[in-house]
Formats: C-alpha cells, structure tokens, sequence
C-alpha cells in the first residue's frame, strides 16, 4: 500500500526537531493564538474613548439578505482548510500563506488599536423569521460590532484565494475561478448581513495586494533567483 507523500514528508517529525529548517513551518502556526489573544485583548479590554462610525451612503442601498449567511459561515471552513491542504500537499505554499496571514493580520491589529472602529448597520427588527434570521440574530449577540475596518473576513477570504491560485493541485483554470467566485461571494456576504461597511471592504483590497506582492510576486522572485544561484554553484 502507497503510504501519501505528506506521511513519508512528516514522517520523522519529533519535538526535538520542530525548529530544524525541514519542519520550522509548523511554529508559523503559533502566531493564531498570539493573533486570538490581541484580538480579545482589542474587544473587551483595550480602552476606547470613542470608536470611528464606519459608514457610506451605499450602505443604506444595499439590503438585509439573510441567505448570505451561507457564504459567510462558508469562510471559517475556507479558511481552515487552505491550512490544511497547503500543510500536506505545499509546504512552500503553506509559508508564503502564513506570512501572508502575519502580514495583513497584524497590520489590521495594529489599525483597530490605533483606529477603533464600528459600525451602526445591524437592523433593530427582521422583515423576515426563519433560520437564518434566527442564526444571525444569535452571532449579532454573539460578535460585536467594532473593529470592523478592514475587515478580516474581505482579508482572509482574499489570502485563501491568493493561496489557492499558487498552489501545487490547484492550478487549474477551474479551481482559480471556483476560488475567485467564492471569495467573491464571502466578502460580499459581510455587507448584506450588515456585518461591514463597503468601506470596511474597500480598506482591505490594498492590504491584500500588498502582501500578495510580498509573498507570492516577490517570493516567487527569490525563490527563482536562488534556484538559478544554486544550479550555476553546482555546474559552472
């Protein structure tokens, strides 16, 4: 029986040799916890005089739309799993999102410590009652409605495409626009469900961009030129 390449990859892992340049990827992912814990800190400890009211006059002209909810819990999943195909299938893939991750991540920490923000879109009263109404009416209790510019669901869901369009298995024409679609649809989904302002989204579109240059153009620069360095060492 073929055992899959990421069992023969990590095969070897031990706690002794997690730092070894082979497998120093896996400590990328304590920076989840260090993110989850500035991120409470910003919420329910950090004082704030006075938040920033996000707003925009195309906010009133876009309705309430409860089957976003679809898409926007869709991201979590999203999110969890481009970690997981990249951690077994691209390792290469898998550090260049998490850089992308550290980067866009801590300067949005570093915007809602020095910008507070929120937003006053939630309506008070549902025209509709069904399931999904029901679910939001719960997350609304559940999440608050500050530090919302940018917004990390526009941010993550955009690392994830990103991700995906420069992942071994995932190259094809179909998969990119099967990514692009549903990206699409989950930052979308954040102001139907009066979660986001347009502009918490619009903020997020340059922050993207700048890493994907980062990590991905020139990464992919770098990465090319050692190559190059490497085989002229062992030829020329």
């Amino acid at each position: 029986m073929k055992i899959p390449s990421w069992r023969n990859y990590y095969r070897d892992l031990r706690f002794d040799n997690i730092a070894t340049e082979k497998y120093r990827h896996i400590l990328l992912l304590a920076y989840w916890p260090v993110f989850g814990f500035l991120f409470w800190f910003a919420e329910a400890v950090y004082p704030v005089k006075k938040y920033i009211v996000v707003s925009s006059v195309v906010d009133s002209m876009i309705p309430f739309c409860e089957l976003f909810v679809l898409p926007y819990v869709l991201w979590y999943f999203y999110l969890i799993g481009i970690h997981v195909y990249t951690f077994f299938n691209d390792v290469d893939a898998f550090k260049k999102l998490m850089k992308y991750i550290i980067i866009t991540y801590s300067v949005t920490l570093v915007i809602y410590y020095l910008f507070p923000t929120c937003q006053l879109l939630r309506p008070a009263v549902f025209e509709r009652d069904n399931v999904l109404t029901q679910f939001m009416s719960g997350f609304y209790a559940f999440d608050t409605n500050t530090n919302v510019c940018p917004s990390l669901h526009v941010i993550g869901s955009v690392a994830v495409m990103h991700t995906a369009w420069n992942t071994k298995g995932l190259e094809s024409t179909k998969c990119k626009a099967a990514f692009a679609v549903t990206t699409f649809l989950i930052s979308i989904s954040t102001v139907f469900l009066k979660q986001h302002s347009v502009i918490d989204m619009i903020v997020a579109l340059p922050i993207c961009m700048i890493a994907y240059r980062l990590c991905f153009v020139e990464g992919e620069k770098h990465s090319t030129k050692s190559f190059s360095k490497r085989i002229k060492e062992k030829f020329v």
